[in-house]
């Protein structure tokens, strides 16, 4: 049971610029086309070196989405069964792929990720064999961006023959951020979190109740976009580049911009975190 073949689609994704100043990962490159390839083949591949997954497992999360169609694809690609528990207001499309992938998702109440988690703990402790990337408390998330996204984005920017000034992310999970911040700003890279504007919000991915892994305390600014504006930049970016994103995505635009437009200078990196086609329903 190895992940050889399918690890070797996971990261590597390109920079592309933006604007003058702002440049932005690409990960709808990765296998499931969003961000979280990175952070779930990093943790079940530790997990089955460990001897914590087998041909017995069932592996399970907690999920807004992309990290549940991550899951489930690795599931599939290891011959595993998979539960999803996700709430209910999340994306149709979103439940669409898990399905595909052949995963069952049970549905918590909408915009409850505590309880959603809740119901994985549950479901965890009952059933023999269930195993979880267990995403919003696993260190190994944050040592995944740390380890692997951070210097990556850093080869690139270097590469192009630029200097890192800024990053920009929004927190679901919070292992992105965190782990990119950890590692950048060290080097005097400044980050800023993308927070969502209203209480509730529609901006799938992002702002999940709380920030989990993340440390916004120790941020160097919190750039607040609402719901509508990250769609509209979204439908925006889809119809100035032929490239499809989804709707956090449009939020690190957004985000991203106003850090612009304070002015200054050298790269202020973002993160296109997922493909659009799982928000068609909601951008119509």
């Amino acid at each position: 049971m190895n992940l050889t073949n399918y690890g070797a689609l996971v990261g590597s994704t390109p920079l592309v610029r933006i604007s003058e100043r702002i440049y932005a990962k690409l990960e709808t490159y990765s296998p499931t086309g969003s961000v979280k390839d990175r952070m779930v083949r990093y943790v079940v591949e530790r997990a089955i070196v460990r001897g914590e997954i087998s041909s017995g497992s069932v592996l399970c999360e907690a999920t807004s989405g992309n990290t549940g169609i991550a899951l489930s694809s690795i599931a599939a690609h290891l011959g595993l069964p998979c539960v999803i528990f996700m709430p209910s207001n999340m994306s149709e499309e979103r439940k669409q792929m898990m399905s595909s992938y052949g995963a069952e998702f049970i549905d918590a109440p909408p915009n409850d990720f505590e309880r959603a988690i809740e119901m994985r703990d549950e479901f965890l402790r009952e059933r023999p064999g269930a195993w979880s990337p267990l995403q919003f408390s696993n260190p190994l998330n944050v040592e995944c961006h740390y380890s692997l996204t951070a210097p990556e984005i850093d080869s690139q920017v270097t590469s192009a023959g630029l200097a890192w000034s800024d990053f920009v992310h929004g927190s679901g999970t919070g292992g992105t951020i965190e782990g990119v911040r950890r590692w950048a700003q060290p080097k005097g890279v400044r980050v800023h979190m993308t927070i969502p504007a209203e209480s509730p919000h529609g901006i799938q991915g992002i702002g999940d109740g709380r920030h989990f892994l993340a440390s916004p305390d120790l941020m160097d600014s919190e750039v607040h976009v609402s719901t509508q504006d990250a769609i509209d930049r979204a439908k925006r970016f889809a119809r100035e580049t032929g490239i499809l994103v989804g709707i956090s995505s449009g939020a690190n635009l957004v985000a991203a911009e106003r850090v612009e437009s304070l002015g200054g200078s050298g790269a202020i990196v973002t993160i296109l975190c997922d493909r659009g086609e799982r928000y068609l329903s909601i951008y119509r």
